[in-house]
């Protein structure tokens, strides 16, 4: 798996889709579901992702995860309750699911910890779950690499 973080429009999905040959294949993590991760190449707006997911309530069903209580159906992460304990565990399993589904993906993220601290109490939690999930991803990923201004600099 390939980490790929910068800040906004730092040219990091043309750095990816150059740097590893990958032209075709990728999702955007705006509209894209859980299970299409499994079978793209590469996810970009991967932030996006995390938001959706985190956004009332936002859940990833998935065939292995946990029943949800309301509506009965298997999911991998439940951002019902903003229990820091909780998403840590939560982003922790997303990764490894990641890296057992789709071990070559190409994840592309923006960077969200620098700046202004956002007023939104949901927004911060975005923040803080987008950060906590690339940190497990990046732990288990086999490169990371920071993208500014179209140049990748290689941290793993």
């Amino acid at each position: 798996m390939k980490l790929i973080i910068g800040g906004a429009f730092q040219g990091k999905l043309e750095y990816a889709q150059n740097t590893y040959k990958i032209t075709d294949g990728w999702i955007d993590g705006r509209d894209c579901t859980c299970s299409q991760i499994v079978s793209c190449r590469g996810i970009h707006h991967f932030h996006e992702y995390v938001r959706r997911m985190t956004g009332t309530g936002g859940n990833a069903f998935l065939p292995d995860g946990e029943n949800d209580a309301e509506t009965g159906t298997q999911v991998l992460w439940n951002f019902r309750n903003e229990d820091l304990t909780a998403l840590e565990n939560q982003a922790d399993r997303f990764a490894d699911w990641l890296m057992t589904e789709n071990p070559k993906l190409v994840i592309v993220s923006n960077e969200l910890g620098y700046g202004i601290v956002p007023m939104e109490k949901q927004d911060r939690f975005w923040r803080e779950a987008t950060g906590r999930i690339c940190t497990c991803i990046a732990a288990r990923a086999d490169e990371v690499v920071r993208v500014v201004c179209g140049i990748g600099m290689r941290l793993k």
